[in-house]
């Protein structure tokens, strides 16, 4: 059996490379025998090549995601060629995206999302926001399943000749890559991170940069920390690394997402709707501060909390991993019953 799959196909985001790994692990998880075919989502905005479509429609189903695919950079899809797939079009764990200063979506954006959805023979979202927003937007609420970013699920790999260092180990992430209104609030951020640093640093932490994108090496060697291990290794390894830390305050989504499924209490500062909806989804609100509402007061006083509860936030984000696996089981055995 062959599967098309039509995902963001940026390989140096540690995030959409986790997002595309975890989701042909649950495919392959699924349909032993399948075979994946991988065709750039950014193809349905300029339009889809014959040989494309007629690859997909070889296919037995049209899969499309996960990741944030309703964002003005991939929008609008392309109605020419979403009405040529004549295979089912099936939408697995998307989301919605728009940043801190970034115009709403156009109608006509708008327009070519609802046409995707109403093409899908079955769609999911990877939050409840994403599930609300298509549903103001016209989609039928009954059509779309909230299943929670695959992302969490991605299998984990101890790396080669790892050893766990420090007796507490915090991890942090910029985001630098793409988010236009990181220079508005860069002092802010930067002042707010360092003030966290100094304090754990003072109780005899070991302080990690988590880096997800090359662009992150121009940013955080503004963080004051007196000694910093950088880790930017392969999606598995650096999920695996995150399960060894105590906490992690992250900006890009998957180091928070990455973290929570590897079980590692979490701090986000909020520069899109995306971390948000994540925490929401979670059913841990309290664990974001968006990037127009930072100060240094704020964040540390949240990392401290977190600190201290770390044992519960694990406890609890175990039982909310096992409700995103059983939603994902779910939603895969749908597909299996649709190409019966």
């Amino acid at each position: 059996m062959t599967i098309a799959h039509l995902h963001v196909a940026d390989t140096k985001n540690r995030g959409d490379v986790a997002i595309v790994l975890a989701v042909q692990e649950l495919l392959r998880k699924k349909f032993p025998r399948c075979r994946i075919l991988d065709i750039p989502l950014d193809h349905l905005k300029k339009g889809l090549s014959r040989a494309e479509i007629a690859t997909i429609n070889r296919s037995a189903f049209a899969l499309i995601g996960g990741g944030g695919i309703y964002y003005r950079y991939f929008l609008p899809f392309d109605y020419r060629s979403i009405h040529a797939i004549t295979t089912p079009i099936v939408l697995f764990g998307v989301g919605y995206i728009r940043e801190l200063g970034a115009r709403p979506l156009a109608h006509r954006e708008i327009r070519s999302v609802i046409a995707l959805n109403q093409a899908a023979a079955l769609s999911s979202v990877r939050d409840d926001y994403t599930k609300a927003w298509l549903v103001r937007h016209g989609v039928p609420s009954r059509t779309v399943q909230v299943i929670g970013d695959p992302a969490a699920l991605l299998s984990e790999q101890k790396p080669q000749h790892f050893s766990r260092s420090g007796t507490i180990r915090v991890g942090v992430n910029l985001n630098y890559s793409g988010w236009l209104g990181f220079g508005r609030y860069q002092e802010h951020i930067i002042k707010s991170y360092n003030e966290v640093i100094r304090y754990f640093e003072s109780r005899g932490a070991s302080i990690f940069y988590l880096q997800h994108h090359p662009d992150e090496r121009r940013i955080y060697p503004q963080l004051a920390a007196k000694k910093m291990q950088v880790v930017f290794r392969a999606p598995r390894e650096q999920k695996y690394i995150y399960g060894t830390m105590d906490m992690i305050i992250g900006m890009m989504l998957h180091s928070v997402v990455l973290a929570f499924g590897a079980g590692t209490p979490i701090v986000t500062v909020g520069y899109d709707l995306r971390n948000t909806s994540f925490v929401r989804f979670i059913k841990h609100p309290e664990l974001v501060i968006r990037a127009d509402q930072l100060s240094s007061k704020s964040l540390l006083l949240l990392a401290q909390t977190v600190y201290r509860r770390r044992a519960a936030y694990r406890t609890d984000f175990s039982k909310r991993k096992k409700m995103i696996t059983r939603a994902h089981a779910t939603f895969l055995k749908k597909i299996q019953e649709l190409i019966v």
